[in-house]
């Protein structure tokens, strides 16, 4: 995107920039859209809104959904869907187009005069129909109330083709030459044509006559004006009822009351090129008209400039979109409805804005000295800091850090250090805090990844020690499993001899780190000896290193120390188990004596089997079995009383006795 401003009117150009060529790649555009500045700049508003090659003219629906634009090569047509941003279809054809028309509201009916003198005709569904005319055509326009379209070119005859009985009609007899441009009034559908002559001719379509010729060759001259050759008339607008615009080949735009054989107003764009296109901009009273070289807008009242655009290629045609709610703001210009999502758009406008500005705090204005640049138009404020150029936030920041870079060689030497010692054998080793809990797991950890790699599909789980949900309890003396604690021992009434060999294993793991340990550190690097200013600073870490070193080692030894003596004290606990164990199990070893309860007799141990079994049935079985066996029951109750129940085969009653004491 680019920003101009002329005449104290903003321009944004929003096609500025490097345009990617259609044969590379997807892959090669977004790799280009990564390292190159201008690219990642550029806006595209619309999808694909260009052509091959050249683009010769363009047009806007009239319901404002549709842009068609045609060009080459090869020749071609593209519409666009303005409230989808992308391109919507592309029909290629067999020549080169001259002018073209939609004669509906959408993209459904299309006319194209091509070079080789064929009308062609287009539905929505492609081509349709294709005609010719008896000379090479320039132009063309439609009468809506007759469907006649007017064709001129190079004859004196001005063709008539009625679409709705689909023939050509008797020709309009002109007294040019060659007839250049043609336009039909909106209001009264007066035919206006220009002729390679310099004049105008109006004609009424309604009775097929002349009404009236306008000499504009004499009235573009004006003071100062260098004649070179007769100017002739190059494009042509209607603005209402009774206004027109000519353009000359010479450069000149006149402006016309259809009541006056005289202009109104002459205005010249001073480059001596052919006026390729005029537009009227009724919501501010401008006149648009534009050669090869320049766009420039102009009050049509008086003929003050407005502002000009002037792009960096030729320009072929202008077309405005309509209704497009230009509105005037303080020396300003905005296209609000333009496009619906008018919104993306201003996002990708903030976003590319931001990459050339650095955000920073209020607060941190004063840190860094720049607290009289407040209000100025370097530092614009933003929410609750401001926004200010990048390159004058490094130079301040530059000035008020001078000892930036002593740190950053700083850690520039130490990510060395640490990347020579990456290169070492790597060692396991084991946290300082639940030293048995690591080593359970990651012997537990490898069983699981050797059992995972025997079957295909298996998957190993994450371990404990990887993840930084656990890591605390490897780090925190507080989370120290406390193995003497009475909980630990009721969870784990029996120390295993798994856990005394992990013992014998992390006491082997001690000795090694020490052994490690007690190797020189001091060992130079070939990066801390190629700088002799650096060998201050590295001799100085090699004390620190050593400092911690030699207390590291003094700690281990210490907890080592403490290790074995609670290791001592639990095998004596361990062994004075084992023997009260041994004693209750002599003391069990010896016959014991049961007392038979009052009212049951003792049979035999089959007898006292069965009864066991009884009591563990339901009532409902003990009931069955006691009736299909024919047995009595008695039951001695607490109060001094007796029950004795029995029943007989033969006779289905239950007598009942109680015993009385």
């Amino acid at each position: 995107m680019q920003i101009s401003s002329v005449n104290d009117v903003k321009i944004y150009n929003l096609s500025h920039g490097k345009s990617l060529p259609e044969w590379l790649s997807d892959r090669k555009k977004r790799q280009l859209q990564k390292k190159d500045v201008d690219i990642q700049r550029r806006i595209e508003l619309i999808q694909d809104f260009e052509m091959p090659t050249v683009c010769t003219s363009i047009k806007v629906s009239r319901d404002g959904q549709f842009i068609m634009a045609a060009g080459t090569y090869k020749p071609r047509i593209r519409c666009y869907d303005t409230y989808q941003l992308s391109l919507k279809f592309e029909r290629c054809l067999d020549s080169d187009i001259v002018a073209f028309d939609i004669l509906s509201d959408d993209y459904s009916k299309l006319v194209f005069l091509h070079c080789d003198r064929y009308v062609e005709f287009h539905s929505q569904h492609g081509h349709y129909y294709k005609t010719r005319i008896p000379k090479f055509g320039r132009d063309f326009s439609y009468h809506y109330p007759s469907c006649d379209l007017f064709f001129v070119g190079t004859s004196s005859e001005v063709f008539r083709l009625n679409l709705e009985q689909g023939r050509f009609l008797n020709s309009l007899q002109t007294d040019a030459v060659e007839n250049n441009v043609c336009d039909i009034n909106p209001v009264h559908h007066l035919f206006a044509t220009g002729t390679s002559e310099g004049r105008v001719e109006c004609w009424d379509p309604r009775v097929r006559n002349r009404v009236g010729i306008l000499d504009c060759a004499l009235s573009s001259l004006t003071e100062g004006t260098e004649v070179q050759s007769l100017p002739s008339i190059s494009a042509l607008k209607f603005n209402g009822s009774l206004t027109m615009a000519v353009g000359t080949s010479t450069g000149q735009v006149l402006l016309y009351d259809l009541r006056s054989s005289q202009p109104l107003l002459v205005k010249d764009h001073f480059y001596n090129l052919p006026i390729k296109s005029l537009n009227f901009q009724d919501q501010m009273d401008l006149v648009v008209s534009a050669d090869s070289k320049i766009i420039k807008l102009w009050n049509k009242d008086s003929g003050k400039v407005f502002s000009s655009i002037q792009p960096q290629t030729n320009i072929n045609d202008v077309c405005i979109y309509p209704n497009s709610g230009e509105n005037n703001f303080p020396n300003n210009i905005r296209y609000t409805s333009l496009i619906p999502f008018s919104v993306q758009v201003q996002e990708e406008i903030h976003r590319n804005f931001t990459k050339c500005k650095m955000s920073i705090r209020k607060g941190f204005i004063a840190t860094i000295s720049l607290s009289h640049l407040v209000g100025s138009s370097l530092l614009r404020a933003y929410m609750h800091g401001f926004f200010m150029d990048i390159r004058l936030y490094h130079k301040v920041k530059s000035l008020a850090n001078p000892f930036a870079y002593e740190e950053y060689r700083k850690d520039k030497i130490r990510q060395k250090i640490e990347e020579s010692r990456t290169q070492r054998v790597q060692v396991k080793k084991l946290p300082k805090v639940n030293k048995e809990l690591a080593l359970k797991l990651m012997e537990e950890g490898d069983d699981e990844a050797e059992l995972a790699s025997r079957k295909k599909k298996g998957k190993a789980l994450p371990s404990v020690l990887g993840d930084d949900r656990f890591k605390v309890m490897f780090e925190n003396p507080d989370y120290q499993v406390d193995e003497q604690c009475e909980e630990f021992r009721l969870l784990n009434p029996i120390v295993s001899k798994v856990g005394q060999k992990r013992k014998k294993k992390l006491r082997l793991l001690a000795q090694q780190a020490d052994e490690d340990d007690e190797e020189p550190e001091g060992r130079a690097s070939s990066e801390e000896e190629s700088s002799d200013d650096d060998k201050s600073w590295v001799e100085e870490v090699r004390e620190q290193r050593r400092l911690l070193w030699e207390e590291g080692r003094d700690r281990r030894r210490q907890e080592r120390k403490q290790a074995d003596r609670n290791t001592v004290l639990l095998e004596r606990e361990q062994n004075g188990e084992e023997t009260s164990n041994m004693a209750e199990s002599k003391k069990t070893s010896q016959p014991q004596y049961y007392q038979i309860k009052a009212g049951e007799e003792f049979r035999s141990f089959n007898d006292m089997a069965r009864k066991q079994r009884l009591q563990k049935a339901s009532l409902e079985d003990r009931l069955k079995l006691e009736e299909h066996s024919g047995t009595s029951h008695m039951v001695d109750t607490a109060v001094g009383s007796k029950q004795l129940s029995f029943t007989l085969k033969k006779v289905n009653c239950v007598f009942t006795i109680l015993f009385l004491q």
